[in-house]
């Protein structure tokens, strides 16, 4: 269980580090990668879902058998921006710099089923 609880609180502030900032950066992104955001509603709505995913991980943080359910949702949270954005780099249609933060996504989405796996042979 100390793997998980470690896995996931490590996870939420990581988490909580590289989002919070991109709440201003919305102008700086339309620089880096043209054009501009044209939604800022949909910006801002999946920095605001992320954040709140990475309170989850850390809720599971806290007592991973009870929340133990929410591993599966937070692997499938992990997956579905990583393996997109993977597939959208080999296509030629998203920037390294995007496409590195979904690989720590896919590993964090294989830490996580390792702690939710680990954490079965603590009941």
């Amino acid at each position: 269980m100390r793997f998980a609880r470690y896995t996931f609180a490590i996870a939420g502030v990581y988490g909580i580090l590289v989002l919070l900032p991109q709440y201003f950066l919305i102008e700086k992104v339309g620089v880096d990668s043209p054009p501009a955001v044209t939604h800022p509603e949909y910006y801002y709505g999946f920095i605001g879902l992320a954040l709140t995913f990475q309170l989850v991980f850390l809720l599971i943080a806290r007592d991973p058998m009870r929340y133990r359910s929410l591993m599966l949702v937070s692997i499938i949270e992990k997956l579905s921006f990583g393996l997109p954005t993977v597939y959208l780099y080999l296509n030629g249609r998203a920037p390294l710099s995007i496409t590195g933060g979904a690989v720590i996504d896919l590993v964090l989405a294989v830490l996580f089923l390792i702690g939710f796996l680990k954490t079965t042979n603590d009941e």
